[in-house]
Order: C-alpha cells, then sequence, then structure tokens
C-alpha cells in the first residue's frame, strides 16, 4: 500500500509523518524549469512518493505532459493544472507555480539527483513506518500465528526494498511513460545493460529476446534427455556474462554435491564418468583446477531441499540482494503447503504460485518439468506441449516453453548421436521454431551446432 496516503500520522505516532515540502518544491520547480531532466527523473520517482497531495498531481500532470509530447513550461502548466482541478483559477495556479520555480535553489544535474534521493528516503521512511504498524496490528490482534506474521513481516519490508507496494489502478500515461523509458534504454548504446540476460545460445535468444524479467520459462523433456543439462548450463552462462548477478538453483532431484560434479565436467571438459571414479589424467587435473577456480568466482546458489514448495523458495529468494536468475528442477517433485486429493490440481497450484513469484520478484525462472509417457508412443516423438505431465496449467502460466529431444534416445543406430533439438513450442515474445544443438553428454554440456563455445 502507499504508505502516504492510506493512513494520517495521528492513526500512526501521533507525531507528523517524515517528508521535506521544500525538497518536493525544489523538485518540481526544477522540472518546469528544466525538462530536458525528466527521463531521469521520471525513472526514479513515482507521484505516489511526494508527500502532499498537490505535488502528486503536479507531477502527474508533468508526466502527462511528457508523454503527450506537450512543451512544458509554465503557460502549459498553468493551463493543464487547471483544466485537471488542481487549482481552481489559472492566478492561483501561475502564483504557486511560478513561486516554486523561482525559488529552486539549482537546476543542476546533481541538484536534481539530490532532489530525487530525499524525495525517495522520505517516501521509504514513511513506508516503513506504515508497514511496521500494519505487522503491530496483525500481531496485537492475535488472529496469525508466529510463523505467518514473520512471513507477513519479510513481505512487506522486501516489497519497500524492492519497490513495489502494492498499488491501486495506475493511469496509462504513467505506464507508458515507464515504457517509452524502456525503449529508449534499449535503443541506446548500453541497450546490453536492459536487455534480457544471455542464455549463451545466440539463436535461442534471438527467439526469445533473452531470459526477461518476470518470465516464467518451461524447460520440458522425457527423463535422460538433457533438460537438466540444459538448465544448469544457461545458469552457468548468465553467470559469466552478467557479472555480479545471483543465481539460484534449487535441485529438488540431485544433490549439491552432484550437480557441481556436473558443472566442473561441463567448464573444464572432463568426463564425468572420471570426476565420478577419480581417475583423471595430469592434464584433466590442471584443467579440472582451472574450472573449479572459474565456477567459485561466480554467484551460484545452490539448494538441494526435498520436496520444497513455492512460499519456502520465495522466502529463501527474498533474501538474496542482486538475484537475477532462478532455476528450479524440477516442478513434479514439488509440494503444495495446501492438500489436495488430485495431484493435477496441486501441480497447477505451484506452477501458478511459481509464475506470480516471477512477477513479484520480477525475475525470470527456469522451471524443469517432465513429459508423460504418450510421447513414447507416437511414431515422431517430438514433444507437444500437451505432454507436459500432470498439468495443463503449465502451458497457460508459461511465457516460454521449451522442449529438450534428441532422436539418439530413440534410434540408437543414429550415426549423430550428438544431434539434439531445443523446440521452442510456445513464446509470447515472438515466433516458435527449432534450434539445433550438439549434445555432448560426457561432458553434460549442450554447444551450438558449430561445435564453437559461445562467450
Amino acid at each position: 500500500m502507499p504508505a502516504n496516503t492510506s493512513f494520517s500520522s495521528t492513526e500512526l505516532i501521533g507525531r507528523e509523518l517524515p517528508y521535506s515540502l521544500d525538497t518536493e518544491q525544489a523538485l518540481l520547480g526544477a522540472l518546469l524549469i528544466n525538462p530536458e531532466a525528466l527521463p531521469e527523473v521520471i525513472s526514479r520517482i513515482k507521484p505516489d512518493q511526494f508527500y502532499r497531495e498537490q505535488h502528486r498531481e503536479i507531477y502527474a500532470l508533468i508526466m502527462r505532459m511528457f508523454s503527450n509530447n506537450t512543451p512544458t513550461n509554465i503557460i502549459t502548466a498553468v493551463n493543464e493544472a487547471v483544466a485537471t482541478g488542481i487549482f481552481e483559477t489559472s492566478a492561483m495556479a501561475k502564483t504557486y507555480l511560478k513561486g516554486i520555480m523561482d525559488n529552486v535553489p539549482s537546476t543542476s544535474e546533481a541538484s536534481i539527483k539530490s532532489y530525487c534521493n530525499i524525495i525517495e528516503d522520505k517516501y521509504l521512511l514513511r513506508s516503513l513506518i506504515g508497514a511496521s504498524h500494519e505487522v503491530i496490528d496483525a500481531a496485537m490482534d492475535g488472529g496469525e500465528n508466529a510463523k505467518n506474521l514473520l512471513d507477513l513481516a519479510e513481505q512487506k519490508i522486501y516489497d519497500i526494498r524492492q519497490g513495489r507496494e502494492i498499488e491501486g489502478l495506475v493511469p496509462l500515461s504513467e505506464i507508458v511513460v515507464a515504457a517509452y523509458d524502456r525503449i529508449q534504454k534499449l535503443s541506446g548504446e548500453d541497450r546490453e545493460q536492459y536487455q534480457g540476460l544471455r542464455s549463451g545460445y545466440s539463436l535461442l535468444d534471438s527467439y526469445i529476446a533473452g531470459l526477461n524479467k518476470s518470465d516464467l520459462i518451461v524447460i520440458a523433456g522425457r527423463p535422460g534427455s538433457g533438460k537438466t543439462t540444459f538448465g544448469v548450463n544457461i545458469a552457468t552462462n548468465v553467470a559469466k556474462r552478467a557479472k555480479g548477478t545471483d543465481i539460484a538453483i534449487f535441485s529438488l532431484e540431485m544433490s549439491k554435491e552432484q550437480l557441481a560434479s556436473r558443472m566442473l565436467s561441463s567448464e573444464a571438459l572432463v568426463p564425468n564418468s572420471s570426476l565420478q571414479n577419480g581417475m583423471l589424467s595430469t592434464d584433466e587435473w590442471i584443467k579440472l583446477a582451472e574450472a573449479a577456480d572459474a565456477l567459485s568466482q561466480m554467484n551460484i546458489f545452490i539448494d538441494d531441499t526435498a520436496g520444497i514448495t513455492v512460499p519456502q523458495i520465495k522466502a529463501k529468494l527474498r533474501r538474496m540482494k542482486n538475484l537475477g536468475l532462478v532455476v528450479i528442477d524440477y516442478l513434479q517433485l514439488m509440494e503444495s503447503p495446501n492438500l489436495h486429493n488430485n495431484r493435477v490440481t496441486e501441480v497447477s497450484e505451484i506452477t501458478r504460485q511459481i509464475k506470480l513469484m516471477a512477477k513479484e520478484l520480477n525475475v525470470p525462472v527456469i522451471l524443469l518439468s517432465q513429459l508423460n509417457r504418450s510421447v513414447e508412443s507416437r511414431q515422431d516423438h517430438r514433444p507437444l506441449p500437451s505432454d507436459l505431465r500432470e498439468s495443463g496449467s503449465i502451458e497457460q502460466d508459461a511465457d516460454i516453453i521449451l522442449f529438450i529431444y534428441r532422436e539418439s534416445m530413440y534410434d540408437k543406430q543414429n550415426p549423430n548421436q550428438s544431434a539434439a533439438e531445443c523446440i521452442v513450442a510456445k513464446n509470447r515474445h515472438g515466433s516458435t521454431g527449432t534450434i539445433n544443438l550438439a549434445y555432448l553428454g560426457e561432458y553434460t554440456l549442450f554447444r551450438s551446432i558449430d561445435n564453437t563455445r559461445e562467450q
């Protein structure tokens, strides 16, 4: 909830909530004088972050003028302010707006950033006060147990930290401005900072536009097809490219030691079987040491809790400061905190919760999934969305569905045993199609078909 609009200071602590009237006026005045600063300010400040309601309305007005390409100056601002009812007369609007413009200490870029910092800080303090009192009220009411209250408190603090407090309806004008700003950044020289994370497979990225925030990406395949390998390969590729980004892997089937062994094998190009029996040559030991050093510098975190639930995953992820990607291996081994007599209903609830988690945490989530046996009975064994096991909701909730298919699983005489396909079966961001890969099973590694390792 927007802490500065849903309660009064007397309802909370009997004291006025923290805010800076002078700073709010200085920022609004600076934007009217120097509208070129608007794109940067709009990317940081929302109307609700102003304490005074009149200031929220004036700032929203300036944002609308910007999105409509209306010249931002005292004349247009006065006309718009009267037309939208912020002021009753032009004289009142002109007096107030001219007054805050005349009293702006500075319109420099550094000063405007300082104004934004102060407004953000005061808003966070008000939000924290509001969240604290909600938790206190819930605790005093006695209707919730202590564990639920701890989760409530943690969730509210996380929402404040992420700047995503619960809001009401947002005007399209504000959304358009945010979208316009994002498109501008995507077209700039530093566009890579704003694009989806690179999977390490360039053709796949060209289909799905990278791993985008809030996306639920399902990677599915039959047992032994390599879906775990592909998911972990992507996680490793992201870790190499997005320095400082935290990547969380939840392994419900393998232990963290087994997963680490696979990662060492694919990074060092040393057969995984050699890592299991310890029979390594001197050259392999050198490559293994180099791989271990490289992997240890990646921000990858592994949790191998069996039967974990979505709420438990979310609670762990909320504690990560720079979370960029989540990989869950795999759906059918997860449990629901709610009791269900029907496994299909249970799995459907889990996929829905994971999609909502991806949206709340604003990170891409890769969810691995099994396929049912129906693919075995067809002449063409390539998977279809209807083959997703135990749930019709997977296709509904997923933004992207990728199938891992290897013909060699069904034809042992196939001369190309390493041939593999990544089938883009669903893609909310673009087209579907098939990407050819090479599967190097001994190294638990997928490569692009040209056998070059993309960097």
